[in-house]
C-alpha cells in the first residue's frame, strides 16, 4: 500500500502522523509511506530524521478575514494545491492521511479533488479550522475526544479513534519506575510537568507548593521544571531556605528523558491541558490537575481540559487563577480523598484510549482496500 500522511506546524500535528506512518510500516514493511508537509514547519526537521520520504508544499494559515493578508493565503492555498497535485499523481497514494495545520489543506483538498480517499484526524476538543472545513469533504474523520464532533459538520463519517501515544507510555512498570527513579513506593507521588520547555507560571506556583512539602513523611514530588526555568525555580527556592537534599521528597528536573517511568511512578500529575499530554495520562488511568496553556490556538487547551472535568477524571485550574496557595490546596484536598482520588483515575482511564493506533490504522487499511 502507498499512503501519503500530511500534518505540520507543531508537535501536536507531527507526532500522531508519525505514529500512523510507524504503524503501517509495522503491520506491512513493503508498505511506502510518503509524508508531506511545509519547508518551514518542524516537520522539515523531524520527519527526515525518522526516516520517512518528505515532500513539501507551500501552504500558510487560514483566515476568514477579508484582508491582503487572505488574498496572500489564498494564492499560496492554490499554489500549494497544484504542488500537491503534481505529488500525488506521481506517488500514486491508496490513501491520505491528514492529522492537522495548515499544510494539510492543499494536499488533503486535492486528494479528494482527485477521488483519492482521505482521513483526517482532530487532537483537541475544539477543532482547528482547518480541520473543521476539511471534514466537509473528506471519506473519514477519526477524533480524540467525543465532544470535537458537535463542531463538525453532521454529513461527517466520524469515529472516535483517541489519540495514539508511545508504547513504553502504557507498558511501563511503576515497581521498575519507582526503583530507577530512587523515589519511596510507600509516598504518594506527584508530577509536575510543564511540557517540552516548562511553564513559568506552574514553576512559581510549585515554589510555593514546595516550601509546604519538603519534608512530608507522605509526599514526594518530580516538578520537571523545562531547561529555560530551572535556574530561576531553583534560585527561588533557595531563597525561601529551601535545600532540595535536606528535604528528602523532593526531585527538580530540568527535563525527564523517561518520562514514561514517571508517569508510571506517579498517584496525580499536574500538567498543561495538550492533547499528547491528556492522551497519555488517560491511557495510564492517571487523576490530574490540568492548567491550560492560556496562549494555544483557539484556546483548545481548556476545552480539552473541559472535557476531562466533565467526566470527573480531572479538575482544572486556570492560568489565570493559578498561585501556589491554591495549586497547595487542591493537591493536598486530592491527597487526603484517596476515595474520591480513586475514582477520578477510574474516570480517567475510562477515558483513555490505548488501542487508538490500531483503531486509526483499520480505517487507514480500510479506506486503502486492505
Amino acid at each position: 500500500m502507498r499512503v501519503v500522511v500530511t500534518g505540520g506546524g507543531t508537535g501536536g500535528h507531527i507526532y500522531p502522523a508519525l505514529a500512523i506512518a510507524r504503524g503501517i510500516k509495522e503491520q506491512n514493511p513493503e508498505a511506502k509511506i510518503l509524508f508531506v508537509g511545509t519547508s518551514k514547519g518542524l516537520e522539515a526537521d523531524i520527519v527526515p530524521r525518522e526516516g520517512f520520504e518528505f515532500r513539501t508544499v507551500t501552504a500558510e494559515g487560514l483566515t476568514r478575514r477579508v484582508s491582503f493578508r487572505a488574498l496572500a493565503t489564498l494564492f499560496k492555498t492554490c499554489r500549494g494545491c497544484s504542488e500537491a497535485y503534481r505529488i500525488l499523481k506521481e506517488f500514486k497514494p491508496a490513501v491520505v492521511v491528514g492529522t492537522g495545520g495548515y499544510v494539510c489543506a492543499p494536499v488533503v483538498m486535492t486528494a479528494a479533488f482527485l477521488k483519492i480517499p482521505t482521513l483526517i484526524h482532530e487532537q483537541n476538543a475544539y477543532p482547528g479550522i482547518t480541520n473543521r472545513l476539511l471534514a466537509r469533504m473528506v471519506d473519514k474523520v477519526a477524533i480524540t475526544f467525543p465532544e470535537s464532533a458537535q463542531y463538525f459538520t453532521p454529513k461527517a463519517d466520524m469515529a472516535v479513534t483517541g489519540l495514539p501515544v508511545r508504547p513504553e507510555i502504557i507498558s511501563a512498570d511503576r515497581e521498575t519506575a519507582v526503583s530507577r527513579l530512587g523515589l519511596d513506593r510507600d509516598k504518594f507521588t506527584v508530577l509536575v510537568v510543564g511540557g517540552s520547555r516548562g511553564a513559568r507560571s506552574i514553576n512559581r506556583a510549585m515554589v510555593e507548593v514546595i516550601s509546604r512539602a519538603c519534608g512530608h513523611d507522605g509526599l514526594q514530588f518530580i516538578h520537571v521544571t523545562g531547561r529555560l526555568g530551572y535556574d530561576e525555580t531553583v534560585n527561588d527556592l533557595r531563597a525561601r531556605g529551601i535545600d532540595m537534599v535536606k528535604c528528602g521528597n523532593i526531585t527538580v528536573t530540568p527535563y525527564l528523558y523517561n518520562i514514561h517511568e514517571a508517569l508510571a511512578a506517579a498517584d496525580l500529575v499536574i500538567c498543561r491541558a495538550g492533547a499528547t499530554t491528556i492522551a497519555e495520562i488517560t491511557a495510564r488511568g492517571l487523576p490530574a490537575i490540568l492548567i491550560p496553556y492560556p496562549y494555544a490556538s483557539a484556546n483548545h487547551q481548556e476545552y480539552n481540559a473541559g472535557a476531562l472535568v466533565k467526566n470527573g477524571a480531572a479538575v482544572m485550574i486556570l492560568d489565570a487563577d493559578l498561585n501556589g496557595k491554591k495549586l497547595w490546596e487542591t493537591v493536598w484536598n486530592l491527597f487526603a480523598d484517596r476515595a474520591g482520588l480513586a475514582v477520578m483515575a477510574e474516570k480517567s482511564r475510562g477515558l483513555g484510549k490505548p488501542e487508538a493506533l490500531q483503531h486509526l490504522l483499520q480505517l487507514v487499511n480500510g479506506l486503502g482496500g486492505v
